[in-house]
Protein backbone atom coordinates (compact mmCIF):
# COMPACT_ATOMS: atom_id res chain seq x y z
CA UNK A 1 0.00 0.00 0.00
CA UNK A 2 2.76 2.40 0.99
CA UNK A 3 4.68 1.53 -2.19
CA UNK A 4 1.65 2.34 -4.31
CA UNK A 5 1.17 5.69 -2.57
CA UNK A 6 4.86 6.53 -3.09
CA UNK A 7 4.55 5.75 -6.80
CA UNK A 8 1.45 7.92 -7.10
CA UNK A 9 3.16 10.77 -5.23
CA UNK A 10 6.24 10.48 -7.47
CA UNK A 11 4.03 10.43 -10.55
CA UNK A 12 2.12 13.51 -9.34
CA UNK A 13 5.36 15.35 -8.55
CA UNK A 14 6.72 14.52 -12.01
CA UNK A 15 3.50 15.76 -13.60
CA UNK A 16 3.64 19.01 -11.63
CA UNK A 17 7.29 19.48 -12.60
CA UNK A 18 6.43 19.05 -16.28
CA UNK A 19 3.56 21.51 -15.95
CA UNK A 20 5.80 24.08 -14.25
CA UNK A 21 8.46 23.63 -16.92
CA UNK A 22 5.85 24.07 -19.65
CA UNK A 23 4.50 27.22 -17.99
CA UNK A 24 8.04 28.61 -17.66
CA UNK A 25 8.74 27.96 -21.36
CA UNK A 26 5.46 29.66 -22.21
CA UNK A 27 6.41 32.73 -20.17
CA UNK A 28 9.81 32.92 -21.87
CA UNK A 29 8.21 32.63 -25.30
CA UNK A 30 5.69 35.37 -24.50
CA UNK A 31 8.50 37.59 -23.22
CA UNK A 32 10.42 36.90 -26.44
CA UNK A 33 7.43 37.86 -28.60
CA UNK A 34 6.85 41.09 -26.68
CA UNK A 35 10.53 42.02 -26.73
CA UNK A 36 10.79 41.30 -30.45
CA UNK A 37 7.94 43.72 -31.18
CA UNK A 38 9.58 46.54 -29.23
CA UNK A 39 13.24 45.76 -29.91
CA UNK A 40 13.98 45.48 -33.63
CA UNK A 41 17.66 44.81 -32.94
CA UNK A 42 16.96 41.74 -30.77
CA UNK A 43 17.01 39.11 -33.54
CA UNK A 44 20.11 40.53 -35.31
CA UNK A 45 22.00 40.61 -32.00
CA UNK A 46 21.01 37.05 -31.06
CA UNK A 47 21.70 35.59 -34.50
CA UNK A 48 24.92 37.57 -34.80
CA UNK A 49 26.24 36.35 -31.46
CA UNK A 50 25.39 32.76 -32.38
CA UNK A 51 27.18 32.96 -35.73
CA UNK A 52 30.20 34.92 -34.50
CA UNK A 53 30.94 32.71 -31.49
CA UNK A 54 30.34 29.52 -33.50
CA UNK A 55 32.64 30.84 -36.21
CA UNK A 56 35.39 31.76 -33.74
CA UNK A 57 35.32 28.35 -32.06
CA UNK A 58 35.22 26.62 -35.45
CA UNK A 59 38.17 28.74 -36.62
CA UNK A 60 40.23 27.88 -33.54
CA UNK A 61 39.40 24.21 -34.07
CA UNK A 62 40.41 24.49 -37.73
CA UNK A 63 43.88 25.66 -36.70
CA UNK A 64 44.34 22.50 -34.64
CA UNK A 65 42.47 20.32 -37.16
CA UNK A 66 39.62 19.55 -34.73
CA UNK A 67 37.05 21.95 -36.22
CA UNK A 68 34.28 19.37 -36.65
CA UNK A 69 34.85 18.10 -33.13
CA UNK A 70 34.49 21.53 -31.53
CA UNK A 71 31.64 22.70 -33.79
CA UNK A 72 28.89 21.49 -31.36
CA UNK A 73 30.68 23.34 -28.55
CA UNK A 74 30.75 26.51 -30.65
CA UNK A 75 27.03 26.23 -31.35
CA UNK A 76 26.31 25.66 -27.66
CA UNK A 77 28.37 28.67 -26.59
CA UNK A 78 26.80 30.82 -29.30
CA UNK A 79 23.30 29.81 -28.19
CA UNK A 80 24.22 30.59 -24.58
CA UNK A 81 25.44 34.06 -25.61
CA UNK A 82 22.19 34.64 -27.54
CA UNK A 83 20.14 33.72 -24.45
CA UNK A 84 22.21 36.05 -22.26
CA UNK A 85 21.72 38.90 -24.76
CA UNK A 86 17.97 38.22 -24.78
CA UNK A 87 17.81 38.33 -20.98
CA UNK A 88 19.84 41.54 -20.77
CA UNK A 89 17.72 43.34 -23.37
CA UNK A 90 14.48 42.24 -21.73
CA UNK A 91 15.77 43.48 -18.38
CA UNK A 92 16.75 46.80 -19.95
CA UNK A 93 13.25 47.22 -21.43
CA UNK A 94 11.55 46.34 -18.14
CA UNK A 95 13.66 48.83 -16.20
CA UNK A 96 13.14 51.60 -18.76
CA UNK A 97 9.36 51.18 -18.46
CA UNK A 98 9.45 51.06 -14.65
CA UNK A 99 11.82 54.03 -14.29
CA UNK A 100 10.11 56.98 -12.64
CA UNK A 101 6.99 55.04 -11.64
CA UNK A 102 6.00 54.97 -7.93
CA UNK A 103 6.88 51.59 -6.42
CA UNK A 104 9.59 50.83 -8.98
CA UNK A 105 12.45 50.87 -6.46
CA UNK A 106 10.64 48.46 -4.11
CA UNK A 107 9.99 46.14 -7.06
CA UNK A 108 13.67 46.22 -8.08
CA UNK A 109 14.83 45.55 -4.52
CA UNK A 110 12.48 42.62 -3.98
CA UNK A 111 13.77 41.01 -7.20
CA UNK A 112 17.43 41.16 -6.17
CA UNK A 113 19.46 37.99 -5.97
CA UNK A 114 21.47 37.09 -2.92
CA UNK A 115 21.09 37.34 0.85
CA UNK A 116 19.31 40.68 1.02
CA UNK A 117 16.49 41.33 3.47
CA UNK A 118 14.14 43.94 2.02
CA UNK A 119 11.44 45.79 3.96
CA UNK A 120 9.53 47.96 1.49
CA UNK A 121 7.98 51.29 2.45
CA UNK A 122 9.24 51.80 5.98
CA UNK A 123 8.35 55.47 5.49
CA UNK A 124 6.16 57.18 2.90
CA UNK A 125 4.09 60.23 2.04
CA UNK A 126 0.72 60.60 0.35
CA UNK A 127 2.61 61.99 -2.67
CA UNK A 128 3.96 58.43 -3.19
CA UNK A 129 7.47 59.21 -1.97
CA UNK A 130 8.90 56.26 -0.06
CA UNK A 131 11.91 54.89 1.79
CA UNK A 132 12.69 51.17 1.67
CA UNK A 133 15.05 49.39 4.08
CA UNK A 134 17.56 46.80 2.91
CA UNK A 135 19.71 44.67 5.20
CA UNK A 136 22.76 42.84 3.93
CA UNK A 137 26.52 42.52 4.09
CA UNK A 138 27.07 46.30 3.90
CA UNK A 139 24.76 46.95 6.87
CA UNK A 140 21.58 49.00 6.49
CA UNK A 141 20.77 50.60 3.15
CA UNK A 142 17.91 53.11 3.00
CA UNK A 143 16.62 53.46 -0.56
CA UNK A 144 14.37 56.43 -1.34
CA UNK A 145 12.21 57.09 -4.38
CA UNK A 146 10.17 60.20 -5.13
CA UNK A 147 10.72 63.95 -5.17
CA UNK A 148 14.30 64.66 -3.94
CA UNK A 149 13.32 67.59 -1.71
CA UNK A 150 10.81 65.39 0.14
CA UNK A 151 12.69 62.11 0.30
CA UNK A 152 15.76 63.73 1.84
CA UNK A 153 13.69 64.60 4.91
CA UNK A 154 12.22 61.08 4.95
CA UNK A 155 15.71 59.59 4.76
CA UNK A 156 16.99 61.76 7.60
CA UNK A 157 14.07 60.78 9.85
CA UNK A 158 14.39 57.07 9.05
CA UNK A 159 18.16 57.11 9.54
CA UNK A 160 17.63 58.67 12.98
CA UNK A 161 15.10 55.97 13.92
CA UNK A 162 17.31 53.14 12.74
CA UNK A 163 20.55 54.44 14.26
CA UNK A 164 19.01 54.38 17.76
CA UNK A 165 18.79 50.59 17.55
CA UNK A 166 21.84 49.50 15.59
CA UNK A 167 24.67 51.49 17.16
CA UNK A 168 27.81 51.58 14.99
CA UNK A 169 26.41 49.49 12.13
CA UNK A 170 26.96 51.36 8.82
CA UNK A 171 23.92 53.05 7.24
CA UNK A 172 23.95 53.95 3.55
CA UNK A 173 21.51 56.33 1.84
CA UNK A 174 20.46 55.88 -1.78
CA UNK A 175 18.11 58.15 -3.75
CA UNK A 176 16.74 56.76 -7.01
CA UNK A 177 16.91 59.13 -9.96
CA UNK A 178 18.95 60.30 -12.92
CA UNK A 179 20.44 63.48 -11.46
CA UNK A 180 23.74 64.12 -9.70
CA UNK A 181 24.30 62.03 -6.54
CA UNK A 182 21.36 59.82 -7.48
CA UNK A 183 21.37 56.19 -8.62
CA UNK A 184 19.41 55.22 -11.77
CA UNK A 185 16.89 52.44 -11.19
CA UNK A 186 18.64 50.11 -13.63
CA UNK A 187 21.90 50.46 -11.66
CA UNK A 188 20.41 50.03 -8.19
CA UNK A 189 21.24 46.35 -7.80
CA UNK A 190 24.81 46.72 -9.07
CA UNK A 191 25.31 49.74 -6.77
CA UNK A 192 24.29 47.70 -3.72
CA UNK A 193 26.54 44.84 -4.78
CA UNK A 194 29.54 47.20 -4.89
CA UNK A 195 29.08 48.42 -1.31
CA UNK A 196 31.68 47.12 1.17
CA UNK A 197 30.84 43.96 3.09
CA UNK A 198 30.83 44.91 6.76
CA UNK A 199 28.64 42.20 8.30
CA UNK A 200 28.52 38.42 8.36
CA UNK A 201 25.21 36.55 7.72
CA UNK A 202 24.67 35.89 11.44
CA UNK A 203 25.09 39.60 12.16
CA UNK A 204 22.57 40.46 9.45
CA UNK A 205 20.04 38.08 11.04
CA UNK A 206 20.58 39.68 14.44
CA UNK A 207 20.18 43.12 12.88
CA UNK A 208 16.89 42.07 11.29
CA UNK A 209 15.58 40.94 14.68
CA UNK A 210 16.46 44.31 16.20
CA UNK A 211 14.75 46.30 13.45
CA UNK A 212 11.62 44.13 13.31
CA UNK A 213 10.03 46.21 16.07
CA UNK A 214 10.31 49.49 14.20
CA UNK A 215 7.34 48.97 11.89
CA UNK A 216 6.47 51.37 9.08
CA UNK A 217 5.51 55.03 8.96
CA UNK A 218 3.26 56.70 6.45
CA UNK A 219 1.06 55.41 3.66
CA UNK A 220 1.24 52.05 1.89
CA UNK A 221 2.81 52.13 -1.56
CA UNK A 222 1.68 50.28 -4.68
CA UNK A 223 3.08 46.75 -4.97
CA UNK A 224 5.35 47.23 -7.98
CA UNK A 225 5.66 50.06 -10.51
CA UNK A 226 2.39 51.94 -10.87
CA UNK A 227 1.00 51.67 -14.44
CA UNK A 228 1.71 54.72 -16.56
CA UNK A 229 -1.99 55.27 -17.19
CA UNK A 230 -3.00 55.25 -13.54
CA UNK A 231 -4.30 58.54 -12.20
CA UNK A 232 -2.21 59.92 -9.36
CA UNK A 233 -5.19 61.50 -7.59
CA UNK A 234 -7.07 58.20 -7.44
CA UNK A 235 -4.03 56.37 -6.05
CA UNK A 236 -3.41 59.07 -3.45
CA UNK A 237 -7.07 58.99 -2.39
CA UNK A 238 -6.85 55.20 -1.93
CA UNK A 239 -3.69 55.54 0.14
CA UNK A 240 -5.26 58.13 2.44
CA UNK A 241 -8.20 55.78 3.09
CA UNK A 242 -5.77 53.09 4.21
Amino acid sequence: MAGKQDKEAAKLAKKEKRAASKARRGQIFEAFKMQRKEDKALIPWMVGSLLVITGVVFGIGFIFDVHWVVLPLGILLGALAAVIIFGRRVQKTVYSKADGQPGAAAWALENMRGRWKVTPTVAATTQLDAVHRVLGGPGVVLVAEGAPHRVKALLAQEKKRVSRLIGETPIYNVIIGNEDQQIPLKKLQSHLMKLPRNLKPAQVDALEAKLAALGSRGAAMPKGPMPAGAKMRNVQRTIRRR
